[in-house]
Parts: C-alpha cells; structure tokens; sequence
C-alpha cells in the first residue's frame, strides 16, 4: 500500500511500511523512512507506483481549467476527491484525485484551504479581484523585461530616465524601473553607473552631481514661496559710527561691518555689527520655518542656494549707503596695550558707509601698507590698520591658550565659471581657479573680529543663564572633533573658553537662533531667561542642533565634491597632464597648485612631505576619481610639511556610494579658519 501526504505544504508519496493509530512510517521513492502523523495523510492507493502517480497527476492538473473548476465547485467545503468527480467522472482515477488536490492548492485565489485536503471556493469578487492583480504582474514583469532589454541595449527608457536619481540612491526595490535596471546590469556585466551611462540616462557629469543633491536635499525644489520680509518694529537709535563690511563682490548676505571710534585719544571703541534678521522675524513665522528647513546658505562654485530669498535677505543686509538695523557689540580698548576693559551689547541702527571687497583690495590693503612699510592710499586706512593690529594680539593671546600656534600653509582656492553669468551653471563653462593665502590681512582682521564677538556672546549667555548653541573641542588631541551642543565649553582648537556662532544669521541658521537668545539679553539683561525663545533644557534646541548638523554636513559635502569636479575639469580644459605634489600617506597625495588630493601609484613607501613629479593617467569626472603614478621624487622629506596634521576630510568628496543592489539578488581642526571662512 502506498500514502499520499502533506508535509509542511510540499505533497510527497510513498510505500507504508507499517502504520500506528496515530502515525504511519513510509518509505520514499529515495528509500529514506519519514515517521507522518495520521492526520498528515491525504489518499491511500495501491497503484500506480508513487513516482508515476505524481508525474501523471502534475500533468493532468494544468489540463484542469480554474474557471470551469469553480464553476463546477459546490458553495460548501469539498474535498479534492469531490472536485474530480464532479470535473472528470464519477469514478475519477486515483491520478485524477491527487490532480485535483494539487490544482486547488496552487489556486488560493479560486479556493480557499479549509483543512487538510478541504477547501472552499472564493467569492466572485474576491477572484475578479485576484485575477486583476495576476495579470498586473504578469503585465509588469513583461515591462520589466522590455525596459531591461533596451537597457542592455544602450538605450534608456524614459520612466527610468525619470526616476535615475531614486533608482540609484533612494530606491524602491520593488519598483519595475529598479528591477529593470538590476536586471539588466546582470545581463550586461556592467556597473549600474556605468550601464545607466551608456543608455544616455546620464548625459552631463556635472548635472548628474547637481541633480543627486537636489533630489537628496532638496526634494520639493529650490524656490522660496512668496514671502514678505517682516517689518522691524523697534524704535531704535542710531549709532554714532562710520561702519564698514569685508566680503568678496558676490557676497550679497553681508552679515558683519565693523567700526573704530577714538584713535588718538588713548581710549578706542571697537565695533562688531551683525545683521539683525532676529529683531523682524520671530521663531516659527512662515519666514523661520523656510530658514530653518534649509538651515543654511548652500555655496558653490559660480552659483549659491541661499537661506532666505533675496528680497528677505535685502531687507537686513548690511549695504552701504543705509542705516542697518543691527545687533551690535563694542569693545573699549587701552590703544596702546590693547587690552580689553569692558563690551557693551546695543541694538541699533548703524551707517554703512563701504562695502570693502576682498578681491579687489587683498593686493591693496596688505600688511605693509598696515604696518606703515607701505602707503596706504585706502578708506578707512587707520581704522583698518587698527583692527589689523588689534586682530595680530587678539590671535597670539589665543594661541597661547591653544597651547601652539595656527598655522596657514596651504591657500584658499577661488573658483571662477566664465559664461556662467547670472544663471545657473549647466557644466559647460570654464573654470578658472585662483589662489587666496590663508591668513591675509583682511582675513585675519575679519575673522579675529567675529571670534572676539562669538566668544564673548557666549559668554554673556551662560552668565545670564541663557542657553545657546555653542561649539566647542575638548583637546587638540588627533581625533577630537569639534562638536555642537547647549552648553558652554572650551574650544580647544581656536583658544577660548567658549565659543558660539552668532555673526552669520542671514545664512546660518544657528546663528539666527543665538541672535535671538542675544536680543533678549539686550533688552532684558538680568531677566533675559523669562523672556528669551528658548529657555534651558528647551528641546527644541537639540532639534535644531540635529538638523543643522545634518544639513551643513551635506552641504560641506556637495561643496567639496562640486570643487573637486571643477578642478578635474580645469584640469582637462587647460589640457594639465602633470602635476607637482607633496605626500600625504597610504599613496595619497595634495596638489601643489591646486585644490586637490588623490592618490598617485609609486607614492605608497614614500614619507610624508615628500616632493613628487606626478603624471595624470586618468579622470572620471562622475565618480571624481584622479588616477596618476609617480614620475620623479623631487626633493626629500620638506620638515614642515611632514609636521603638518593632515585633515582625513580633505582628501575628497570620497567613493560615489550607490542604494541599488545589484549582487547575488568639517571642520579643519577647529582653526579659526576654518570656523570663520564659511561664512566671512
């Protein structure tokens, strides 16, 4: 005798070598004995032999017509014998039996299990239901299979021109276009970069890199919605001064000016006025919440995506010609020793009188000419040589509590697209790429003159008890990052025992909130926590904190990766087939010339400072990679380079990480620098 039985959904049969009241031993067709429970069991029989039974009884199922079968099916539970012979004849044969069992099983559709060999037939609507989902697949997999085909064929169709960007870094993986892609880099042999490249899905390199970060950060768009700068409602007083502003000529968001009043009498007043955004808009109006999705100004070579929109940003930019409403804050100094003697915090409209520009007068106002050791045929020569001087002891005072001093060896690059004009880049421009020394005079008067001003808001801050959102660095120990948080702490990197950011608040929006936390100090001193946005312990903070962490990160990112393309395409535009370098470690290498770092084989048993002659082998401008060797070792190991700390996040925009699947199935140390360049 033989059993038919289910075992775990899959039907198997076999000779019945004995049988108990509640199970059965059995032994297959490969001689192996199974022990099945009785209740396991679903037809006994005494031929045809197992094997034969199940071959004939899977052929005669697909000859079954699941229509018909339902139709012929009774409203009530049947058994699969029933069905037979009600579908075949009264006396179906033992294959016709199991042929039913197994057509019913693999038709949950049409009938539902009720039991061991049970079942029941599905209502109509439930099978019309099912049968359209059916045929959606089936059309689907069809789709997937032509689009896959054309893929592999070289060309892109256009839903997944459509959606490149998801497809790669965001994917549905259930989607048909995702499918047809992985499906076709299998037949292809090809990356899915590469693959979707081919297929003319991605015909620009510098559209691909623009296009990713707009689909990753700014999914909805770049533009603003209609949005009214709001009105500063205080009656504020004006300011006695002459102030002036020092930005670069394509700086539209001028935060910060300075001042200088009393040189000559022994005593002078120093100002720092900051943009005063937080006096008009208020924390959750429509214009915060705009400012705080985007979290800050997005800078790029030849194009910006900024904060707030431009007719916003007008309203509270520091122009020349106007009396600006500001935050301001005002140093009384000793002139001779420089020292400190108190600051005052005011709220108030100041003149602007100039516009300084960085590019137009970095070769002008120099140190000698600030110095006396040249002339200095400039507005605002003296003032401007005050604050130069003033800024040289205000850096050697925080280098001695940095413990050593900031050095600037490498320079700031300038990015320049000719053609670009006014409008956004497309790629085809040519770039021009100049060279900034770090540290120039203007520079250094800047960004001295906002440490000065952040560190003491910091400060004012915690000694009223208000919360802000400060930077800080516990050591320069190699590996301690600088970090963000509620609390005022030292920063190691830049020398000071606190440190906030306070003096961007048209483009970084942690700055707006500090404004905030500052006005209300202004106007309340003492019993500013009562009244401030943000009181200690607020949430809402560590939110914010989170946010713009994330966002500046991506925005850092997207910066340093579209410079990168920008320079490997000077490099192909003036046709650059060599480059002298200095090594870095593990074969990497930093341009000499230009603002690049990438590894260079040969270099990898060389000592770090050493100087090379390298040759370009290669450039892929879409996963930003340099590929070069080694020509010659120039010189030996330069001493002040080998001393240098290196930056691990200067080496690039990193690898192109893809989301699709297709296998089997900074800071720069805290340096005042790089804490101020950003944004001043």
């Amino acid at each position: 005798m033989f059993a038919l039985f289910d075992d775990a959904g899959k039907f198997l049969a076999g000779r019945v070598m004995s049988e108990a009241e509640s199970s059965l031993q059995i032994e297959l067709e490969s001689g192996k004995r199974v022990k099945v429970k009785a209740a396991n069991v679903l037809l006994k029989f005494d031929k045809p032999a197992p094997g034969e039974l199940i071959a004939e009884a899977q052929r005669l199922a697909q000859e079954i017509d699941l229509d018909l079968a339902w139709e012929f099916a009774p409203e009530t539970e049947f058994g699969f014998a029933d069905l037979a012979r009600d579908y075949f004849d009264a006396k179906a044969s033992t294959a016709h039996q199991v042929a039913a069992l197994f057509r019913l099983y693999e038709a949950p559709h049409y009938f539902r299990r009720s039991g061991k060999g049970l079942f029941k037939k599905a209502p109509e609507e439930i099978v019309k239901a099912a049968l359209l989902g059916i045929e959606r697949k089936r059309q689907q997999a069809l789709q997937i299979e032509a689009w896959a085909e054309e893929l592999a064929a070289g060309q892109c169709p256009q839903p997944i021109k459509d959606q490149i960007y998801k497809i790669l870094f965001k994917p549905d993986k259930n989607g048909p276009e995702y499918k047809a892609v992985v499906e076709a880099t299998k037949r292809a042999h090809k990356a899915p970069l590469e693959l979707l490249q081919a297929a003319g899905a991605i015909s620009s390199a510098y559209q691909f890199h623009w296009k990713r970060f707009l689909f990753e950060n700014f999914p909805k768009g770049t533009g603003f919605p209609a949005l009214t700068a709001p009105e500063i409602k205080d009656e504020l007083p004006l300011a006695n001064v002459a102030a002036f502003s020092i930005d670069d000529s394509a700086t539209t968001e001028i935060d910060d000016a300075l001042s200088v009043q009393g040189l000559g009498t022994g005593t002078v007043v120093f100002g720092v006025h900051i943009a005063a955004p937080g006096l008009a808009i208020q924390p959750d109006s429509a214009v915060d919440k705009v400012a705080r999705e985007r979290f800050s100004t997005v800078y790029m070579p030849g194009w910006k995506l900024t904060m707030l929109p431009d007719e916003v940003v007008q309203a509270y930019t520091l122009i020349a010609g106007r009396d600006c409403p500001a935050v301001s804050i005002y140093f009384t100094l000793d002139e001779a020793t420089l020292e400190i003697k108190g600051s005052e915090t005011r709220l108030e409209r100041v003149p602007i009188k100039s516009n300084l520009r960085h590019d137009k007068l970095d070769t002008v106002i120099t140190e000698a000419s600030l110095t006396g050791q040249a002339p200095a045929a400039y507005e605002f020569a003296a003032e401007l040589a005050f604050c130069h001087r003033l800024a040289k002891e205000l850096k050697a005072k925080r280098e001695v509590v940095r413990g050593k001093p900031e050095t600037f060896n490498r320079p700031d690059y300038n990015f320049r697209l000719d053609g670009a004009g006014t409008s956004e880049p497309d790629g085809s421009e040519t770039v021009a790429i100049t060279v900034r020394q770090r540290g120039s005079a203007l520079d250094l008067i800047v960004a001295e003159a906002m440490i000065l001003a952040n560190s003491t808001w910091g400060g004012w801050l915690h000694e009223l008890s208000l919360p802000g959102i400060y930077r800080s660095q516990a050591s320069l120990a190699p590996g301690v990052k600088v970090r963000m948080g509620t609390k005022a702490l030292p920063h190691a990197g830049m020398g000071v025992a606190q440190y906030t950011w306070a003096t961007s608040p048209l483009r970084r929006y942690v700055d707006l909130v500090n404004q905030w936390q500052i006005i209300a100090c202004a106007r309340h001193g003492r019993t500013a926590a009562l009244a401030a946005p943000f009181k200690p312990k607020d949430a809402a903070l560590f939110s914010i904190i989170s946010g713009f962490d994330a966002a500046y990160s991506a925005y850092n990112g997207f910066q340093n990766g579209i410079e990168r393309f920008w320079t490997l395409r000077h490099l192909q535009q003036q046709d650059i087939r060599e480059l002298t370098a200095t090594v870095m470690k593990d074969g990497l290498v930093r341009a000499d010339t230009l603002p690049l770092v990438f590894k260079a084989l040969g270099c990898e048993p060389l000592p770090r400072g050493t100087h090379v002659k390298v040759r370009i082998t290669g450039i892929d401008e879409m996963t930003l990679d340099l590929h070069a060797n080694l020509i010659e070792r120039l010189d030996e190991v330069a001493q002040q380079a080998a001393d240098e700390e290196e930056d691990e996040d200067e080496v690039g925009s990193g690898p192109l990480t893809l989301a699709i699947d297709v296998g089997a199935e900074g800071d720069d140390g805290g340096s005042a620098k790089g804490e101020e360049a950003a944004a001043n």
